[in-house]
């Protein structure tokens, strides 16, 4: 059997919403951090989420995970992120129909205010913090300034839902399966304007380029399918995504705790570096590749063409003005 692993705890907000009811699970049964990884949850709710969660707490008992050594409900941030070794901050106010991001912005900016600050005093030294709350990248950007001395390239926002929703449109057009799409990345924000890099997506180790030949479809409906693709979720199910944020929640989670396959990349933004033209300092999408050792880097030398620095830079402005937006709340 070898030796038993130490368990590491996973504090999750927003625990009885949907997409924290699709994660828990999932969690709890060994299919994130492997199948012979013990985890504690920590699950944050709001009051009047409170009895659900209690609910929820009843369901996870009922699995008789192997791997759940431990859960604790709770409203108190300090309490909700005490030892955190990961921190999933997936509650937020939601997106409703008519509701524009910047309706967002500010509705939830002082709510990460308060979530990075609980976060530098009460979680684990190494603690990883993913933000998949919307506006996520901003979002982030407002936790990882207000996190006093946790290191900043250990906050990430989620844009693995675009760059899963990319891949299947791609294979679905090729007539290939979404496995054999690779180096596809999500370039700048999870919004409407994030730009999904079809000119290095490869099909099978060819250029999707090559494979696609109807590069107007590449260059107009894919990338605004991808763009809109949260609205017509929306508009169809009465309800923003939730198993599917979920599940990209647990991608995002996968690939930075795995080495990156060689050539490969994966999305997620981070507190960017100040690669490719993109602002030092601003939470940014853009190809990343986790090392073997478990840090990550930014992959160098990925061709941008003129088409690809137009769409960039106009995801870029957008994150700036949202920086700008919530300035006030970044210290």
């Amino acid at each position: 059997m070898g030796d038993v692993k130490e368990a590491i705890t996973i504090s999750v907000t927003g625990a009885a919403g949907q997409i924290g009811y699709a994660l828990l699970f999932r969690i709890a049964s060994g299919a994130v951090f492997g199948p012979d990884q013990p985890v504690n949850l920590r699950l944050i709710e709001i009051e009047p989420g409170m009895p659900a969660l209690e609910g929820v707490m009843m369901e996870l008992d009922d699995c008789a995970f192997p791997l759940l050594e431990s859960m604790h409900g709770t409203t108190d941030l300090d309490d909700g992120f005490k030892g955190a070794d990961w921190a999933l901050l997936v509650g937020s106010v939601p997106r409703k129909a008519g509701m524009e991001r910047k309706d967002l912005l500010g509705i939830n900016g002082k709510i990460f205010t308060g979530q990075g600050q609980a976060i530098a005093r009460s979680a684990a030294s190494g603690v990883k913090t993913l933000v998949v709350g919307n506006p996520c990248n901003t979002n982030a950007l407002i936790a990882m300034n207000n996190a006093d001395g946790v290191p900043k390239e250990n906050f990430f926002a989620m844009t693995r839902l675009d760059e899963n929703r990319a891949k299947s449109q791609l294979a679905a057009k090729a007539g290939a399966h979404c496995s054999e799409v690779s180096n596809l990345c999500i370039w700048g924000n999870h919004s409407a304007t994030q730009y999904p890099d079809f000119t290095n997506a490869k099909l099978n180790g060819k250029p999707i380029t090559e494979v696609i030949s109807d590069h107007d479809w590449l260059k107009g409906d894919f990338i605004k399918t991808v763009q809109q693709r949260g609205a017509a979720i929306i508009k169809a199910r009465g309800a923003s995504s939730a198993a599917s944020a979920a599940n990209a929640a647990i991608d995002t989670i996968v690939s930075l705790t795995n080495e990156t396959p060689a050539g490969d990349w994966h999305s997620v933004a981070v507190c960017s570096p100040g690669a490719y033209g993109i602002d030092e300092g601003l939470m940014a999408s853009m190809p990343i590749r986790t090392n073997a050792d478990g840090t990550w880097s930014v992959v160098e030398g990925v061709p941008v063409d003129e088409f690809s620095r137009e769409k960039i830079d106009a995801s870029i402005q957008e994150l700036r003005e949202e920086r700008e937006a919530v300035a006030d709340l970044i210290p």
